[in-house]
């Protein structure tokens, strides 16, 4: 499967630990920094993929050379330079993915004034980790050991190709359990705004084109991936 390439402008502490999540779900990371130090850490981390640029020189950014399809993760250190940053490549590569992260509610609006597509507030999401582990201590336990560092616990979506074993069966017949791993739920391939939690897949037919979210080890998602990519037999409850 082809993946789109991310570019990560920042390798300071937010930006190693970005490139770090990136690179565990297999994503093409090119990470770039105008630190020499920041850089040289990048090397020593052992990324290969990692360009000095001087973010400030609008000439060196067009350089890089950032497709439509491409996303952007803007991820400097310095507030202001993010925002600097963000309306460059903005100005640049105007149909590119950008995603800016902020630390301010200052940040926030300037960040989407620059252009970013979407601002991730670190303040917004501390918050929620706070209110997730007041109110469902259990669940967010749960979560994280799921999501931590040393779990190979992982999100997959699986879209179902032409002529699968799966058209026309319901979406509740498959034994996932079989394959070591649980359903998330289904995107309806006419509507991708239609999604059937597994809660309620029980009368879900499935047709070509239909995407299945499940969770799993990596091992055990890419290899019902492929029986369904190849249309080998799958396992019925």
């Amino acid at each position: 499967m082809q993946f789109k390439k991310v570019f990560i402008f920042g390798y300071g502490s937010r930006g190693r630990l970005v490139v770090k999540g990136m690179n565990q779900h297999h994503l093409r990371v090119t990470i770039i920094e105008s630190d020499a130090n920041k850089y040289q850490l990048a090397k020593d981390d052992g990324y290969l993929d990692v360009l000095l640029v001087d973010v400030t020189a609008d000439s060196q950014l067009s350089e890089l050379n950032i497709s439509d399809e491409d996303h952007i993760v803007c991820v400097m250190d310095d507030e202001h330079l993010n925002v600097f940053l963000t309306l460059s490549l903005r100005s640049l590569y105007r149909q590119a993915t950008i995603y800016s992260i902020s630390n301010s509610l200052d940040s926030n609006q300037k960040l989407k004034m620059a252009g970013a597509n979407r601002v991730i507030d670190l303040y917004e999401v501390s918050a929620k980790r706070i209110h997730n582990t007041l109110n469902r201590p259990i669940a967010t336990k749960l979560l994280d050991g799921f999501l931590s560092d040393s779990s190979k616990i992982s999100f997959k979506e699986i879209i179902i190709p032409h002529a699968s074993p799966l058209q026309g069966r319901l979406a509740s017949e498959i034994n996932y359990r079989a394959y070591g791993i649980l359903p998330i739920g289904i995107s309806n391939a006419l509507n991708s705004a239609s999604f059937t939690f597994a809660t309620s897949i029980e009368s879900k037919v499935i047709s070509t084109g239909d995407t299945i979210i499940c969770m799993g080890e990596d091992d055990n998602l890419e290899s019902f991936e492929q029986k369904i990519e190849n249309m080998e037999s799958i396992k019925w409850k």
